[in-house]
C-alpha cells in the first residue's frame, strides 16, 4: 500500500463515523479532516470532487471486499444462478451500517450524482460476472449486466428494509428475483428455437450482433463498440 493510499484509507475510515449523522457531505468532509489531523486542501487534491468522491471510494471498497471473498469461498459445486445470488449476499454483508448506504443512496438521487450512482452500480455488476468467469463479447456482455443492474437495485431497496433475522428474507426475495430473470431466459430461448419468431427477428438480431463488449482498445464515449460491414 503506496502513503497516498493509506492516508486515502485512513480518511475514509475516519469519514464512515461521521456519514450517518451527517450523510456524505461537505460536513462529514471537514470533520474527517479533523480527526485525522489532514489539512483540508490536501484532503481536496484527493479527492477534488469532496464527498461524493469519498461516497464512490466506500463504494469502491466493498466491491473489493467482495471480489476478495469470491475468490477465497468455493462455489464450483454450485448452480450458476446461485454464485451470482451469493455474489450479490457477499456483496450486501460487506456493509457495517445500513445507513452508510442509505446516505449514499440520498446523494445518488440527486440530478448531479445520478450518473456516479448508475456508473458505481454497474461496475459492481461488472465486476460480479467477470469475477464469475464471463466470457461473452457480444450484446450478452451488456444485457447480462443491465439485468443484474436491476436486480441487484431492488435486493439493495428490499435490504435496507429488512429487520429478519440474518436478513433471511432478503436472501428469499433475491431468489426469486433471480429466478424471474431465469423464467426470461427460458422464454428467449424457446423464442429463439422457434422458426417464425426467429424470421421476424433475422434484422433486428443481426444488427445487435454487431454490438460488441469494451476492450481496452475501444474505451472512447460509451462503453462498447461497433462492428460495421466489412
Amino acid at each position: 500500500m503506496t502513503i497516498e493510499s493509506d492516508l486515502k484509507a485512513q480518511f475514509l475510515a475516519a469519514a464512515i463515523s461521521h456519514v450517518p449523522f451527517d450523510g456524505w457531505s461537505t460536513a462529514t468532509f471537514e470533520a474527517a479532516c479533523g480527526d485525522i489531523e489532514l489539512d483540508l486542501n490536501e484532503a481536496r487534491g484527493m479527492y477534488p470532487r469532496g464527498a461524493v468522491e469519498l461516497a464512490l471510494a466506500y463504494h469502491d471498497a466493498g466491491d473489493l471486499t467482495m471480489l476478495a471473498r469470491l475468490e477465497k469461498e468455493d462455489l464450483s459445486e454450485m448452480r450458476f444462478r446461485d454464485r451470482i445470488a451469493a455474489a450479490v449476499q457477499y456483496r450486501l454483508e460487506v456493509v457495517e451500517d445500513k445507513e452508510l448506504v442509505r446516505r449514499g443512496m440520498t446523494l445518488f438521487s440527486l440530478p448531479q450524482y445520478a450518473g456516479d450512482g448508475a456508473q458505481a452500480l454497474w461496475r459492481t455488476c461488472d465486476r460480479i460476472w467477470t469475477a464469475l468467469g464471463d466470457t461473452s463479447d457480444d450484446i450478452n456482455w451488456y444485457s447480462k449486466r443491465a439485468t443484474l443492474s436491476g436486480v441487484y437495485g431492488a435486493v439493495v431497496l428490499y435490504w435496507l428494509g429488512d429487520e429478519s433475522d440474518d436478513h433471511v428474507k432478503t436472501w428469499e426475495f433475491l431468489d426469486r428475483r433471480i429466478d424471474d430473470v431465469m423464467q426470461i431466459e427460458k422464454l428467449k430461448a424457446k423464442a429463439r428455437e422457434s422458426k417464425l419468431i426467429s424470421s421476424v427477428l433475422a434484422g433486428p438480431l443481426a444488427i445487435l450482433g454487431k454490438v460488441k463488449a469494451p476492450t481496452t482498445e475501444h474505451q472512447a464515449g460509451m462503453p462498447g463498440r461497433w462492428n460495421g460491414p466489412s
